[in-house]
């Protein structure tokens, strides 16, 4: 029994390791939402299932041939603790690749809680009836528990979904609640494919020159982000809630309408993004119209006159249409004469048969969309030109959307947490009217379906036409982009590839001169890392 003992001892220290890296891809997998996690799991088939924890499975082999039971019981530790240090050293290794640890959130305690009694049980079992002779059965049992460790936090996920419902209609009980009590608040809702974080603090930064307008923060846009920060910050003082939507699939930009009930929507750009999650580009377009669809009869939708899929669509109910435009006439607030440096832009727009000219220190031309759809929602809430100028010219650019960062010779241009076909194509013209040495860093785009390889391989070859020189991180999530590069005849040795972030930064360094810009397109999370 006491060599049994030192085998448990063993055997969780090694489930406890593992344990936290499963829950950490479950966690950067949104717990699954849109089976993300699933999908994860079939990707990374090698990570999953051909680990050095294989060998356990191979000692159940060797158990049928040996019935000596204290050998089997010597094997059986010496081949944990091999499993033990093989994967404490490969979390090391990770741990230098890592940009987003697991976060030990509540919902994270209770499914530890969950998985906790999932694994006593059978331990539990084990000991009350211990028997020398089912040793061997025993060490099954045990493998099998740690071999599909990963399984683990999903089954306790589902376990879970009474539980994690319960909590969720108690705090959104209490968000509803709150925002019936606040009757002269203006709840505006804003929602696309891209640039919905951009619009959010755009829109927030027009509008606090006269209100007082509270966004949900970073890019808190599911249920209960929104619900946490209804309940944590919204208060009495405020008089506008601008809450970021986003989705994977049908149905939950409805879902988060009916939880801040908005009057007032914008929709930005409709395109491909998470195109696998919701099966078709027509899913896609549907989704984002459930936020106008959910406007009141008085509502107010801002919508683009240059996206086709927007000006297509039939819209079902009766909203006050605002729509805004760059290459479009026909729109209420045009932007003409765009001049863009590396300093910034600067262009005007008529409003009420005033031409109003407006200047920023953004850069690229959705960060004019989401100005115009901050002009035209402030203009009808009553800001006078002169105060939208002024709000305009100190909008403060938004966390790794074309930020500007400079270390050294290099001038970073951030645009980590934005990279889509369109936003990389536009990232790309900003970085080309740079006056030094440019070069991108990417790990590509992601959730594109069935078009993924196409559009990387499309961006490789924008790529080509701006960059002198190209740093891919993750050598197999970049083929594309590198098939892309070929096509144009891109010097190779001006191609330098990594697995790891970090040593792209290095790799940016070495090869920077006197005046160099690089382009960060893109951060996959650590679910992507190879």
């Amino acid at each position: 029994m006491f060599s049994f003992t030192i085998t448990l001892i063993l055997w969780l220290i090694l489930i406890i390791i593992r344990l936290k890296k499963s829950l950490h891809m479950l966690q950067q997998n949104v717990y699954n939402r849109g089976n993300r996690y699933l999908r994860w799991i079939k990707n990374n088939f090698k990570k999953v299932f051909l680990s050095i924890d294989v060998i356990l499975i191979i000692f159940i082999l060797f158990t049928l041939i040996s019935k000596n039971i204290i050998i089997n019981t010597m094997v059986f530790n010496l081949l944990l603790l091999v499993c033990i240090i093989k994967n404490v050293n490969d979390q090391l290794e990770d741990k230098k690749k890592e940009k987003k640890p697991l976060v030990v959130t509540n919902r994270i305690k209770r499914l530890l809680i969950t998985i906790t009694i999932i694994l006593v049980i059978p331990l539990f079992f084990i000991i009350k009836n211990f028997n020398l002779e089912f040793i061997n059965n025993y060490y099954i049992r045990l493998i099998l528990l740690e071999y599909l460790i990963y399984f683990l936090p999903l089954v306790a996920n589902i376990i879970n979904v009474p539980v994690e419902k319960y909590v969720y209609f108690s705090f959104r009980r209490k968000a509803v609640n709150k925002l019936r009590s606040l009757n002269n608040l203006k709840v505006i809702g804003i929602t696309g494919s891209y640039g919905k974080t951009s619009s959010k603090n755009i829109l927030a930064d027009i509008l606090n020159v006269k209100y007082n307008a509270l966004p949900t923060p970073k890019n808190f846009n599911t249920p209960f982000g929104l619900i946490m920060t209804i309940n944590n910050d919204l208060d009495k003082f405020d008089d506008i809630f601008i809450a970021e939507m986003g989705a994977y699939k049908r149905g939950e930009i409805k879902q988060l309408c009916d939880i801040v009930k908005p009057k007032y929507g914008i929709l930005t750009k409709i395109g491909t993004a998470h195109l696998e999650t919701f099966g078709s580009e027509e899913n896609i377009r549907k989704t984002k119209f459930e936020l106008i669809e959910s406007l009141p009869s008085d509502g107010v939708a801002v919508l683009n006159m240059d996206d086709e899929k927007q000006v297509s669509y039939k819209i079902k109910n009766k909203v006050k249409k605002i729509w805004i435009a760059i290459d479009n006439d026909k729109a209420d607030f045009v932007a003409k004469n765009i001049k863009m440096n590396n300093k910034g832009m600067s262009f005007d727009v008529e409003i009420q048969g005033e031409i109003v000219n407006f200047q920023t220190k953004l850069l690229g031309l959705p960060n004019v969309y989401n100005i115009l759809a901050g002009i035209a929602l402030g203009n009808y809430f009553g800001i006078n030109n002169e105060q939208l100028k002024r709000a305009v010219f100190n909008v403060k650019n938004t966390e790794h959307r074309l930020e500007l960062r400079k270390n050294g010779n290099i001038t970073y241009i951030d645009d980590s947490y934005n990279s889509n076909p369109v936003g990389s194509k536009m990232a790309l013209d900003v970085l080309n009217l740079m006056p030094g040495k440019k070069i991108v860093m990417t790990p590509g785009m992601i959730e594109l379906g069935s078009k993924q390889y196409e559009l990387n391989k499309e961006f490789g070859k924008f790529i080509a036409d701006v960059c002198d020189e190209v740093i891919l991180v993750g050598e197999k999530q970049t083929i594309p982009i590198q098939d892309g590069l070929k096509e144009k005849g891109y010097n190779d040795k001006k191609i330098h590839i990594t697995n790891d972030v970090k040593e792209g930064f290095k790799i940016a360094a070495r090869i920077s001169t006197k005046d160099t810009y690089v382009l960060i397109e893109n951060d996959l999370p650590d679910a992507f890392n190879e």
